[in-house]
Parts: C-alpha cells; structure tokens; sequence
C-alpha cells in the first residue's frame, strides 16, 4: 500500500499512468461531489459517478446495495478500480463495496477530512455499521493507494478539524510521547498541520504492516475507541445531539486515560495533561449518570472482546500502549464519573 502526500492531480495522473484499468468509478457523497470532484474531474479519463447521501446514518447496507446495483448496472468488471473520494464514511464503506463487488476490485482512498487522511483512510479496515453498531460488518482489504492532499482541508469547518485531531493526538498518546508533549502545548490553530499528517500516517503505516489483520500491536490503534465507540453509538442510538467520531474519541481518550491511571499505568500529571487539553479542544460531552449503563452495554459489541471479556487498550505512560487488557464494568463506570465530574 503506498500512501503518497501530494496535490491530488498530480498523484492521481501518476496512479492512473502506472494501471491499466477497464473501467473507472469514483464514489462520492452529497458534500464530496460538490466541493472536492471538481478538482480532479479532469485528471480522470471517462469515468462514471455514484453520489450518496453524506453522513454515518448512511453507511449501512441499503446505501450499499445502491452503491453494488449501481456498479452492476454500469456493467463494472474486475478489472475496474474504484476511487473513494470522502472521509472515513465513503472510505469505509467504499472500500467494502469495492472488495466484496464480484469477490474484490481495486480501489483507492482519496481521503477529503482530517480524520480520513490521519487514521481511516490508511490501513485496510473496511466495513458499515449494522443493527445499530458500529462497523458491526466488514473486511480487511488494503487500497492500492492513499492519495492525501492536504488542501483539501480548506473545505472542512472547525468542528470536523477538531474530530480529525483527535486521531492525531490518539497516535502521539501511543506512540510518540515527544510529540504529544508538543503538541498539547499549542492551540488547535497553532497547530502544524501538514507536518501531523505526515507524522500520523507514518506511525499507522508502520503498526498497519506489523499487524495487517489485528491479532495483536494493531489493537494499540483501538486506544479510546472502546468507551468511545460506545458513547458515538449511544448517542445514535438515542437520537441525542450528534456527536463527531473524533468527539467520541477525545470522550473515550479522556475516560479510558483514567482506567490507566487507576492502574497505575500514568501519573496524575499525565492524566491531568491529557485532561487539561481534551477539555480545551473539545469541551466536555453532556452525560449523566443514566447514561453510563446503556453505554457499558454498547461496549459488550466491541471486537476486540474475547468471550465475556471487554478488552480495552490503555495507555502505560504518554507514548506507549499496552493491549488485551480485561477491563471490568466497575472501572468503566468509575471512567465515565470522572469525566462527568
């Protein structure tokens, strides 16, 4: 899988001059039509569109069976390509309709948010959410090719850079403890933005070719999606205000964080840091005690669960990450007070 960092016009003509597809279909939503085709509509030869409707409330079975009817009745053979052009939904959820349309085509990720170009986007990890759960069905599957443009970021507003950072911070906070003590000292707009891509995919790139299909360093990648998945699913679920997975996260981040501390795992001070700067960037999700049960519960869904156990991956010192840890409702619950509080 090669992930190139280059205007977008450039990279795909040089993609496109190496192949010699049959056919080629890009997949877009409501959004991505609109303000990012138009940039590299003339860098492709003929070409069909499939434009779906934008958001997580999409990203379910019937968009792909619209998506699947669509490539079949454009006549798209095996020998197509696909080319995803959105965030973390189309990315997903293309990715998925590409390898299991006449048992996989090729495809790339054009990834158009922040938090497609950090995280989503680079790894394989494809599927839709189903009854209600989150990427409840999917496949691994690599693109042929990430192709990052960091201009595209001009189109986002503030609340989808803020959800896109929180991916940033995830991998410094299992990663690169140097740099997320960097980074928690500036503001969001003081941020160096090109230069986190580059260092974020770096770090996904690598633990991505360790462990393709997650049986173990892969699941360090999970850390904050537990309760955090959880929370996004919740909410959903009950028709609250909608949060941003990248909310979500920094949610998760924040309650997972003080599992670690607990555990001994990190310092006050570390946990006060993380504290300190998710609260600055995201402010503090609105919940209640009566939340915490049904969030618990979302969390029996995960897929790094094994049997009964709920495994979480923590944190052991800012920039390190251990996995498979059996966390008990006790701590969780503990976790969500201390965020509420």
């Amino acid at each position: 899988m090669s992930v190139i960092i280059s205007p977008v016009t450039e990279s795909l003509q040089n993609f496109l001059g190496q192949k010699d597809y049959s056919q080629i279909v890009v997949l877009a939503d409501t959004n991505t039509k609109k303000f990012c085709y138009p940039s590299i509509k003339n860098s492709l030869p003929k070409h069909i569109l499939i434009t779906v409707k934008d958001g997580e409330a999409y990203k379910n079975l019937n968009t792909c069976e619209q998506i699947w009817s669509a490539m079949t009745t454009a006549e798209l053979d095996r020998h197509a390509l696909m080319i995803n052009l959105g965030g973390g939904v189309i990315g997903d959820m293309g990715g998925f309709c590409a390898a299991t349309y006449k048992r996989g085509i090729d495809f790339i990720q054009i990834p158009t948010t922040l938090l497609a170009q950090v995280d989503a986007s680079v790894g394989g990890k494809l599927g839709i959410d189903f009854q209600g759960l989150k990427n409840h069905l999917g496949v691994f599957t690599l693109p042929k090719a990430v192709l990052i443009d960091p201009a595209f970021l001009e189109t986002l507003s503030e609340r989808e850079k803020r959800s896109g950072f929180a991916e940033i911070v995830k991998h410094c906070l299992i990663q690169d403890g140097k740099k997320w003590d960097k980074i928690r000292r500036k503001d969001l707009d003081q941020q160096d933005f090109p230069n986190l891509i580059a260092h974020s995919v770096e770090i996904k790139k690598k633990v991505v070719e360790q462990d393709p299909t997650e049986k173990g360093l892969r699941k360090i990648l999970n850390f904050g999606h537990t309760l955090g998945h959880a929370i996004e699913t919740y909410f959903l679920d009950k028709g609250k205000k909608r949060l941003l997975h990248g909310e979500a996260i920094a949610t998760g981040m924040l309650s997972e964080s003080y599992i670690s501390f607990e555990r001994k795992l990190i310092n006050a001070e570390t946990l006060a840091q993380i504290e300190e700067f998710i609260f600055s960037v995201y402010g503090k999700v609105s919940m209640k005690a009566d939340d915490f049960e049904a969030i618990i519960k979302h969390t029996q869904q995960d897929k790094k669960n094994k049997g009964k156990e709920i495994r979480f991956s923590l944190i052991n010192g800012a920039g390190s990450c251990l996995y498979d840890i059996a966390v008990s409702k006790g701590e969780m619950k503990r976790a969500l007070e201390y965020y509420v509080n």
